[in-house]
């Protein structure tokens, strides 16, 4: 790697780390970045995964100092994501690049569509076990599906399930999308590596930056309402990513 790519996927990865922590969207800055810097599809998608695993373990490290974390429901959660996740990746390894740059377009505009829609005001209570009923479960599985595949816009998924349906407070919804997503992306790593799709030191120089992205967003999450302007800082560097990625 030359000076420039290290300080790329360090500066990306500190941006994208506080993102995926703070809201949602993070890979969509993070997989196109290795791509851009001469990864094929499948070695990039494998590569994030490294950076993921270590940023959400830093998350979920930090909100668990702070007294905030619910493991008991987190499990639950997990589970049936965890599933969907080796499917989704085993899936990932071997789907042709052109398949796999298509979806990766329309998932960075999908996301984009549902960061710009406004975030309704819910009456939010917190969340047992007993609330999780079988239609939680299988959005938990397709979740986890999906992750596994690409990653990119996960987030949004779990804002849809654990805000708006499930109607947990924001600030919990990321302490649990953390944990629920470490436990689901190591399974989801360790497919990518067998089938040799992942180059660890990017995947590393990567993660340097997400860790100090996720470290910082821990603190903020839990000390405010949050970072309204990361959704406007997210869209303006997505779009400049999708014009790079539709017509070059």
């Amino acid at each position: 790697m030359t000076i420039a790519e290290v300080l790329a996927l360090l500066a990306i990865g500190g941006i994208a780390g506080f993102i995926n922590v703070m809201s949602a969207g993070g890979s969509m800055l993070t997989l196109p970045l290795l791509m851009f810097l001469g990864l094929p599809p499948q070695v990039a998608n494998g590569t994030n995964r490294v950076a993921i695993t270590l940023q959400s373990a830093t998350a979920v490290s930090g909100f668990r100092r702070m007294g905030h974390g619910n493991l008991r429901v987190s499990l639950h959660l997990a589970v049936p994501a965890i599933i969907g996740s080796l499917l989704g990746a085993w899936i990932a390894t071997w789907v042709p690049d052109a398949v796999f740059e298509l979806v990766l377009v329309v998932a960075m505009v999908g996301a984009s569509v549902f960061m710009l829609l406004p975030q309704p005001t819910l009456d939010t209570r917190p969340l047992t076990t007993d609330r999780l009923g079988p239609f939680i479960l299988l959005a938990m599985f397709l979740i986890g599906l999906y992750g596994g595949f690409i990653q990119v816009g996960v987030g949004v998924l779990f804002l849809v399930v654990l805000y708006r349906i499930l109607k947990i407070d924001l600030p919990q919804v990321n302490v649990l999308k953390v944990a629920i997503t470490l436990l689901y992306i190591v399974p989801a790593l360790l497919i990518f590596a067998i089938n040799d799709q992942v180059r660890w030191g990017m995947g590393m120089t990567l993660a340097i930056g997400n860790v100090a992205g996720a470290f910082l967003a821990v603190r903020v999450n839990l000390s405010s309402r949050g970072a309204q302007w990361v959704k406007w800082l997210t869209l303006v560097m997505v779009a400049a990513i999708l014009m790079r990625l539709v017509f070059y």
